[in-house]
């Protein structure tokens, strides 16, 4: 059934409560969200776990919208302190994959080649507490097992308060607070780093040697707390702040705590617009971070100055841009994706213990993805990613870019395509073809590693299996 309201005649709250209990639960209903909405998963969902328009608000809602029987709680001034679902928001999501590289890497002992042809079973298992916790409180919170670790940890945490405000000529305001743990997890569109495209990728296969912070970096690492406001379903803004909050450390912070320590808070900031008119939709935003890093100068750099928690730091400026476009067909659907993340990079702190003049850098990453569906079963998608910069000093073996393991200055270039058929029998089942092709890695397309090895030979095929229940 489709339901269609008039946006004058309903709110943004009216409209989602009504749309909560008229939509009848489906049998392919899947996993929290679903069992918690009684609504299948395209209610929220082009293809989980690109969000619709509707899966923003319930997003910007603290996923709080329920259809289930509550045990509830009433002070005698009939005040409501408590409202728990009869049944708790819980998932479990699978993983398994397999990996192939074009040429197969070189093996650590610095003989021969290592295994090509990687099983992955699984890469990952992960257990969600997705749903309503309170009236107006809500969480997503995943602990995953991961293959790559051998250990079960937090990942992606969103605690999140919302409201709704009903304004003067039929408009809305949803506004509300995110605890989180990566920035951009908290974010309502699937262009910013937490949910972009890939949404999977190989653990196994080589990537870029290096990345921006709000990239990545920092996911699992921080702990932030932003405000943010949803005006009439079009205008969005959030400002936020993150303080380190490392894990497997005890105590403290201090020279014996893992390295890339925040100093202070970092300042986290989104602004978006979207539009939507019939079955399309547009958005367009602007998002950026400042972290001020102390760097961890390992004794294996040579200096053996050890973590400083004082004085000067690193710093990074992420300016980023991101567009998204929507159309949802009853049998066609089509997104398109788009990002660019510019950071400022300064190196104070390296640069001083060191005793080198202070070295400064740019990076840019762009990202771009076009996904086609038909009838939600069969589609595919195409991107493009670039990370390029000048002179940088980076560790390849350091994603999070914290400290270089030298003073060697090279180019982070890594450039790229990628293609991917998918397969969704179920809408909680998914089976995935990917490809990946490289046409510059880490500066060069060809023995960019001195030893002869192209950036042709990291082309990765990857098949995956993806079920959540």
């Amino acid at each position: 059934m489709n339901f269609r309201f008039p946006r004058a005649c309903l709110s943004s709250g009216l409209m989602l409560v009504l749309l909560t209990f008229l939509v009848e639960p489906s049998a392919h209903a899947v996993p929290s969200f679903a069992r918690q909405t009684g609504m299948a998963c395209e209610a929220c969902h082009t293809v989980w776990p690109e969000l619709t328009h509707f899966g923003r608000v319930f997003k910007a809602n603290g996923y709080t919208l329920d259809n289930l029987k509550q045990v509830r709680g009433v002070t005698v001034q009939r005040e409501e302190i408590l409202s728990l679902a009869s049944l708790p928001p819980l998932s479990l999501m699978v993983q398994v994959a397999y990996t192939q590289l074009a040429t197969p890497l070189p093996d650590s002992s610095g003989v021969g080649n290592s295994q090509n042809g990687t099983a992955s079973f699984p890469q990952q298992i992960s257990l969600f507490y997705a749903g309503k916790i309170a009236p107006h409180a809500g969480a997503f919170i995943q602990l995953t097992y991961g293959n790559d670790s051998g250990t079960l940890g937090i990942d992606n945490t969103d605690i999140r308060f919302a409201g709704l405000q009903v304004l003067p000529g039929d408009q809305s305001l949803i506004y509300g607070v995110s605890l989180n743990n990566n920035p951009t997890v908290q974010d309502l569109w699937n262009t910013t780093p937490a949910f972009g495209f890939p949404y999977a990728t190989s653990n196994i296969a080589p990537g870029a040697a290096v990345s921006t912070q709000i990239d990545g970096a920092r996911g699992q690492d921080v702990a932030g707390l932003s405000f943010y406001a949803f005006w009439n379903e079009s205008f969005y803004g959030e400002l936020g702040a993150y303080r380190s909050a490392k894990q497997a450390t005890a105590g403290p912070l201090d020279s014996a705590s893992a390295g890339g320590v925040v100093s202070g808070i970092a300042p986290y900031w989104r602004l978006a617009y979207e539009h939507n008119w019939g079955r399309h939709s547009l958005e367009a935003g602007l998002y950026g971070a400042k972290f001020k890093i102390f760097p961890d100068l390992a004794a294996s750099d040579g200096a053996g100055y050890g973590q400083v928690l004082k004085g000067p730091t690193d710093d990074f400026q992420d300016v980023a841009q991101d567009l998204q476009y929507q159309y949802m067909g009853d049998k066609n659907l089509f997104s398109v994706t788009a990002t660019r993340i510019h950071e400022k990079q300064t190196y104070s702190a390296t640069a001083l213990a060191l005793g080198i003049n202070t070295v400064g850098a740019d990076l840019t990453t762009f990202r771009a993805a076009a996904t086609y569906y038909y009838k939600r079963k069969f589609g595919g998608t195409v991107g493009y990613f670039s990370t390029t910069g000048g002179a940088a000093l980076y560790n390849p073996a350091d994603p999070a870019n914290e400290m270089p393991a030298s003073l060697s200055l090279t180019r982070a270039d890594t450039q790229g395509w990628m293609a991917e058929i998918n397969y969704v029998p179920w809408l909680n089942t998914k089976f995935s073809i990917q490809y990946t092709g490289f046409n510059k890695f880490q500066g060069l397309s060809s023995n960019y590693d001195g030893t002869g090895r192209n950036a042709r030979d990291n082309n990765t095929l990857y098949l995956l299996g993806w079920l959540s229940y």
